[in-house]
């Protein structure tokens, strides 16, 4: 809305002539007749800066010809003032470079401006001072109040940036396998005493021992694959396999008898695969083989499916079969034995304890899972700090431990983890977020919008803060963007003031009922003129948090409500 003011009477200041020239006081006298319109009628805080406009309705035959007048703007608060441009205005037989009002017509002149918004701004008086001039003669005119006080409603968003843990990537279960295998002679299904004691299959022995007994582990399979190389018959090598299959699982469950193993009854422990003619291991073996013409066998093998052709037409190769005969195929006629177990890590309560009484029996993963098990600061701190100290070339401890310290109101000493963590992984996304986190809590956007630029990828908490930033630079439709679908207090507060007064209340009714989001609500109320909703939201608020009674008190979105009994028994 636009208000529409007349000039007061002119009164002489002391230290100016008392005897003004007749010109001057005849604007005087006429001086009700010029309207100011101020746009916004109440000033707005936006992008750190209060903007300004007036357009002054100067009448026909107001402005004398050999007057001009200068005339400055300012907000007058409690211990303060600062002032807006001065607009300098001359009639028409004024020499100089000023802005012309005509005397016969009159003219409406447009002016703006800005200042930085200050805090006390809040409670104020827009007044206009002005001093007219007729050749060597001034006269300084009281000033004239033609606007109250500043909105400042984007300040109250919460300069609490988010930042972003290195994960850890602690594993309570973790899958295992362990490998040995047995090999036979050509056409043979008898299992050699070499094999059977080879370095080998004694570790697998031993850790289906370990898997089967120990409270740490679970013995989850034993797979037992038999093969036959792919020379013979069909026919011949599928026999074979399976008779290799037969005594290498009874060779096994035997074994796992003798060391009182119960799991060696259980058959559905064990799963069994025969292949009579390993083909695929042949193109292995042979793909990393350094035999002479390989590419030729390959060749074979990729032009022909059927097993017969296939083996008729490698033999033909006599450069090559030789080879194969000594160095490919022997490795092609066993029985390999897979142990599928699982390792079970520390409880949590394991974790806890360790972290707190013997950290140094933890590695990396188990320390930075375990600091999350911790509800205060100070023993996440601590167990960050253990971290740090371990494993010094680690980027996640000295991440965390920053982003505990930050969370502390610490934010020199995170910043110091942080950029440490930076020189041991350079340009991480989650790190540069959280340098971004100290920045924009520093009041340093462009460099914190330096650092959210080069977080992509580092999560939500990245357009969190961007939506800050957004805030703060007055950019509203873009924070709203930014906080998305989030229901906090700064997402409801982007849509407020972007108009979204619909959007902001349903935040609000979403998130967390803490005392700001009441503040927001009474806000809201207030625009919308709805009385009921000023008083019960904001009655919440101030009980929640004392300190918003004296915000209320000065915040101009509640000016109407000053003299109102219920506002002021809430605030004072």
């Amino acid at each position: 809305m636009k208000r529409t003011l007349g000039l007061v009477a002119v009164v002489a200041l002391g230290g100016v002539a008392a005897t003004s020239c007749s010109s001057l006081k005849q604007m005087e006298k006429k001086a009700n007749e010029v309207a100011y319109s101020v746009t916004p009628e109440t000033l707005v805080a936006k992008g750190g800066m209060v903007d300004l406009k007036i357009d002054v309705t100067f009448p026909e035959k107001f402005f004398k010809k050999k007057v001009s007048v200068e005339a400055t703007p300012v907000l007058r608060y409690e211990n303060g003032e600062k002032a807006f441009e001065m607009k300098a205005l001359q009639g028409e037989k004024v020499q100089g470079n000023a802005e012309v009002v005509p005397y016969l017509t009159g003219s409406t002149v447009s002016y703006t401006s800005q200042i930085p918004y200050e805090d006390a701004m809040r409670l104020s008086d827009l007044q206009i001072d002005i001093v007219g001039k007729k050749g060597e003669k001034t006269l300084a005119f009281a000033p004239r109040t033609i606007g109250q006080g500043v909105i400042a409603t984007e300040t109250m968003v919460q300069n609490m940036p988010a930042t972003v843990i290195g994960k850890d990537a602690f594993q309570r279960i973790i899958a295992e396998q362990q490998e040995a295998a047995i090999y036979y002679l050509i056409n043979s299904a008898n299992i050699r005493s070499n094999q059977m004691s080879s370095e080998e299959m004694k570790k697998l022995q031993e850790y289906i021992k370990l898997a089967a007994t120990s409270e740490d582990m679970n013995l989850n399979g034993i797979d037992i694959r038999s093969y036959a190389s792919p020379d013979g018959t069909m026919e011949w090598n599928e026999k074979l396999a399976n008779k290799r299959e037969d005594g290498s699982s009874s060779y096994l469950k035997k074994q796992m008898k003798k060391n009182e193993l119960e799991e060696a009854a259980n058959e559905d422990l064990f799963k069994k695969y025969v292949v009579a003619e390993d083909w695929e291991g042949f193109q292995k073996a042979m793909e990393e083989s350094n035999i002479q013409d390989k590419d030729l066998v390959l060749r074979v093998l990729s032009m022909h499916s059927d097993p017969e052709v296939r083996e008729r037409e490698i033999k033909n190769i006599a450069s090559a079969f030789t080879a194969i005969a000594d160095q490919i195929l022997p490795k092609l006629r066993r029985s390999l034995f897979v142990v599928n177990a699982e390792k079970i890590g520390y409880s949590d309560e394991e974790l806890i304890d360790l972290a707190k009484s013997n950290p140094s029996q933890l590695n990396v993963e188990e320390l930075l899972y375990a600091a999350t098990l911790f509800e205060g600061n100070e023993d996440k701190l601590g167990v960050y700090q253990a971290c740090k100290s371990q494993f010094p070339n680690d980027w996640r401890g000295f991440n965390d431990a920053g982003m505990v310290l930050f969370q502390m109101g610490r934010v020199d000493e995170a910043k110091a983890d942080f950029e440490k963590a930076n020189s041991l992984s350079a340009n991480n996304p989650v790190v540069q977020n959280n340098l971004g986190a100290v920045a924009l809590k520093n009041g340093d956007l462009e460099q914190a919008e330096v650092y959210f630029g080069a977080a992509t990828g580092a999560g939500d908490e990245v357009n969190y803060n961007k939506g800050i930033i957004a805030i703060k630079k007055g950019d509203y439709t873009t924070a709203v963007n930014y906080f998305g679908q989030c229901t906090c207090v700064n997402a409801a507060l982007a849509n407020i003031l972007a108009g979204n007064n619909n959007e902001a209340l349903n935040k609000l009714n979403s998130g967390e009922q803490i005392p700001m989001a009441y503040y927001l609500k009474a806000v809201i109320g207030a625009r919308t003129n709805d009385d009921n909703m000023v008083m019960e939201n904001l009655r919440k608020a101030c009980e929640g948090d004392a300190s918003l009674k004296a915000m209320a008190a000065t915040d101009m979105e509640f000016a109407k409500y000053f003299e109102n009994n219920d506002f002021v028994t809430i605030t004072k």
